[in-house]
């Protein structure tokens, strides 16, 4: 099996050649930046020529513990910078698209932080700008680099349970809200922030849905104003489904966040270890079991790397290399415009209490 294994592991493979590295300016100094792309970057060895935030308190500081020399004065600053070849935006969604016309029209290659935009008029927006511009552009939908994630997409790619029937991804959790103080008055929560992952990933292991519906709750006493539960299913051609069952309030102790993939020739089962005790997480796990393959039952997949930090050196390696070579990107700016229509689908039907075609 290890052999079997080799070209799974070697699609997860998330090491940046030294050839594709250039320097990185960041935009936002909040708990993502600070736990996660920084952290990422550091193991990397890419080099961080400097940060800028409107707080410039919290900026100095982060720039301090993560030894980056260059804390900008101003956005006007930041781009006026040669050294800055790609520019990392990491600030809400709903502040973005200003942000990001800027930094395109600089022409500076960018990491958008997900979801980029909280409408698909944006998104739209944003890609012609990419377009225009000549620059290349890609979204940190880390969730498709995650190791767990991204072995099951190859499995999958390579036919080891035959043809999907089916996709569900279920987490139970305490989320720490309170964390991101901006996000308490937002009306639109959960899935904007958090499922828009596995959206996401859904819609790169399975492509567009024909017809969404999602239903969602509030819980008595949450700090957040948005939705803090929903259950989303798709359907597809062929009878192929998808379900995704969040909950945030969980007060048994017990989190839980698993996904399976079903197939015609097998299943594949897995853990999103980060979840578990977020954000200090754990690695994930993966089983396949396969009508394929000389596997005995369920047979696990060495994880080795987490979602948080490690999966943010894919998404920048990804735009690295894309730069450098011409590859694809996994996540690009295009690409998120689709996920971002399925989200607004997810809404009208929350909204609404009717299914919606796609």
């Amino acid at each position: 099996m290890i052999d079997i294994f080799k070209e799974v592991s070697d699609f997860c493979n998330i090491d940046i050649p030294e050839e594709t590295k250039v320097p990185i300016a960041i935009i936002g100094a909040g708990g993502i930046v600070d736990g996660a792309h920084l952290p990422a970057y550091k193991i990397a060895g890419l080099e961080v020529v400097g940060i800028y935030d409107v707080d410039q308190a919290k900026a100095k500081d982060v720039a301090a513990r993560h030894n980056i020399s260059k804390v900008y004065g101003s956005l006007e600053e930041l781009l006026a910078d040669p050294r800055s070849v790609i520019v990392d935006i990491a600030v809400p969604a709903a502040l973005q698209p200003k942000i990001f016309y800027q930094v395109a029209a600089a022409k500076k290659h960018i990491l958008a932080q997900k979801p980029m935009a909280t409408s698909v008029a944006d998104g739209l927006k944003m890609a012609a700008a990419v377009e225009s511009n000549g620059i290349i552009a890609a979204v940190n939908h880390q969730l498709r680099f995650d190791e767990g994630v991204a072995a099951a997409y190859k499995m999958v790619d390579l036919e080891w349970v035959g043809k999907v029937t089916n996709v569900t991804v279920e987490v139970n959790l305490v989320t720490p809200w309170e964390m991101w103080p901006w996000a308490k008055d937002l009306e639109r929560l959960e899935i904007m922030l958090h499922s828009i992952h596995y959206h996401d990933v859904i819609r790169w292991f399975l492509g567009e849905p024909n017809t969404v519906f999602c239903v969602a709750g509030r819980t008595h006493g949450q700090f957040p104003k948005g939705e803090t539960r929903t259950i989303s299913s798709y359907s597809y051609d062929e009878g192929v489904t998808a379900l995704v069952h969040a909950n945030h309030i969980n007060r048994g102790g017990d989190n839980r966040a698993e996904f399976r993939i079903d197939g015609d020739r097998g299943s594949i089962r897995g853990t999103l270890g980060l979840l578990y005790d977020y954000p200090v997480g754990r690695v994930d796990t993966l089983e396949v079991n396969s009508q394929m393959l000389p596997t005995d039952g369920w047979t696990p997949y060495p994880v080795t790397t987490r979602w948080f930090p490690d999966a943010f050196r894919g998404t920048m390696g990804s735009l690295m290399r894309a730069i450098a070579t011409g590859a694809p990107l996994r996540s690009s700016v295009a690409d998120t415009v689709g996920t971002l229509r399925l989200v607004e689908a997810l809404y009208q039907s929350m909204d609404s209490g009717a299914s919606i075609d796609l």
